[in-house]
């Protein structure tokens, strides 16, 4: 055996960690928060689509807080804008999304105080009118998973997208 040494030749393999440093010089970390917060937007969009399409009984209350910087909006970015948490704590989110009874574990029954117009019911906290709720199961309307699932095509395809439109820019 003549050689034994065996040589790597690492010089593209550093110019391609050199050029990646340079990327993250530029603007381009600044470019990822900018995209990450458009897809939050969207994200909340679809959110709200899937609300109206699965024709969820609300008091818009749930609707709306499914906005940035509405009541109940979860909006926090973090990691300079790497990680964006979005949704709602609007505390019926939840047993509407996931389903839910009708009264508490053991009750047969409980009254909700508020009046009736046409075919609506409007909850009025103290009125002496009301209806009274028997212990049932309502399914929920899954509209945090059906967005998920339409946001995840919509995310991969956008990523597609800004990962040609970041070589173009950045990869010189």
């Amino acid at each position: 055996m003549k050689d034994t040494n065996f040589k790597f030749d690492m010089a593209e393999l550093d110019k391609y960690f050199k050029k990646l440093d340079d990327m993250a010089k530029k603007d381009f970390k600044q470019g990822i928060a900018e995209w990450f917060e458009a897809c939050g937007y969207e994200f909340l969009d679809v959110v709200q689509d899937e609300i109206i399409r699965r024709e969820v009984v609300d008091t818009r209350q749930l609707l709306h807080s499914f906005h940035k910087g509405k009541d109940g909006n979860i909006w926090k970015s973090e990691n300079k804008g790497l990680t964006l948490t979005v949704g709602t704590d609007i505390d019926y989110a939840v047993a509407v999304n996931d389903g839910h009874w009708t009264c508490a574990k053991g009750e047969i029954a409980r009254w909700v105080p508020g009046f009736w117009k046409g075919d609506r019911f409007y909850y009025q906290k103290g009125a002496k009118t009301g209806m009274l709720l028997k212990q049932q199961w309502i399914e929920g309307r899954h509209y945090w998973e059906g967005a998920i699932k339409i946001f995840e095509k919509m995310f991969n395809k956008s990523l597609e997208n800004k990962m040609e439109e970041w070589k173009n820019k950045y990869w010189r």
